[in-house]
């Protein structure tokens, strides 16, 4: 296919201004020409679609797009006729929250309340037999309205369909910092994977920081399989124990001890009130990942005994 640019037409779309490129796919601002409405388009690259299972993962992100409509998902429009690939989209004005939590942690009314927003609209897709798979703040927008939008369904899956997987394109299924076990584990994952992932959001715009961290993307996916993040109240002691107790929940290891849905993640988060949390979040703590030590702290456990030492055979030999 030839490469599209700004100003050419595609079906009812003129292309205004190119927006984002990578090595699968371009995305466009566009006008839609019936009616002078904004929109996005997203076309695959040439050397990407003509990837059999890229092309298959395409069509359904497309297919999954249009049959969902919820005012927390980004809408994708249907199309036919067309003889490209290309994928139609609202427009949407304002922030990713990636870019959001480049600021920083921020107030936990304000984290609560985008995570409400999240835990909604997923509980729409799951039920609609979508699974997200890629939850991360890179795919979350903010819009000037303060209120969300899930973006991106290019590895979702989709209820009663075969797994896709990728063939000459070598992708994780999932974002190290977010992914849960058992997609680490190369396990398709179910809805309770995208609580996880909604889970290690809700974590960093707690704390400004991810659950796990690690020196490359490997040995953070491996953390999460050994290792218990470190309770968000050690981080912030602000943030009140029951929260705390409810995003590690999230966060469990193992599928069948986190929620079980999304609306039971939001219950809680809204009635912290009623959330147990003593006995479960000792446990916690107590399998936590061992939090880096300060330059001080290294030094006050290397320094001191070497000088006890060097005292003690100081006074032998006055001695």
């Amino acid at each position: 296919m030839t490469p599209l640019h700004p100003g050419d037409q595609l079906d009812h779309y003129r292309l205004e201004t190119l927006v984002a490129s990578s090595a699968m796919s371009t995305i466009f601002r566009a006008t839609d020409l019936r009616d002078g409405s904004p929109a996005a388009i997203k076309v695959p690259q040439p050397q990407a679609e003509c990837d059999p299972i890229f092309h298959d993962r395409f069509r359904r992100e497309i297919d999954i797009g249009v049959r969902l409509n919820h005012p927390g998902i980004r809408k994708i429009f249907p199309s036919s006729g067309s003889r490209r690939l290309y994928m139609a989209m609202e427009w949407l004005d304002g922030r990713l929250l990636r870019l959001v939590l480049a600021d920083g942690r921020m107030p936990w009314e304000r984290a609560l309340a985008i995570a409400a927003e999240l835990l909604e609209a997923l509980e729409y897709t799951h039920a609609h037999g979508v699974v997200h798979r890629d939850l991360k703040p890179e795919n979350i927008m903010l819009g000037g309205d303060g209120h969300i939008k899930i973006i991106d369904f290019g590895i979702a899956s989709l209820a009663g369909s075969r797994r896709l997987t990728f063939g000459k394109l070598s992708q994780v299924m999932g974002s190290p910092d977010y992914i849960s076990p058992e997609q680490v584990k190369n396990r398709r994952g179910d809805g309770r994977s995208d609580i996880y992932a909604a889970g290690a959001i809700l974590y960093e715009m707690l704390t400004g920081k991810t659950p796990f961290q690690g020196s490359n993307p490997f040995a953070v996916m491996n953390a999460r399989l050994t290792q218990a993040p470190c309770p968000p109240g050690e981080i912030d002691p602000a943030i009140p124990p029951q929260m705390e107790a409810v995003v590690l929940r999230a966060l469990e290891r193992d599928p069948e001890q986190r929620y079980a849905s999304a609306r039971a993640f939001a219950h809680d988060l809204a009635h912290l009130d009623e959330v147990q949390f003593a006995e479960r979040l000792v446990d916690l703590r107590r399998h936590a990942a061992p939090r880096k030590r300060s330059l001080t702290s290294w030094l006050m456990r290397t320094l001191v005994p070497v000088l006890l030492l060097a005292v003690l055979l100081y006074v032998a030999r006055a001695n």
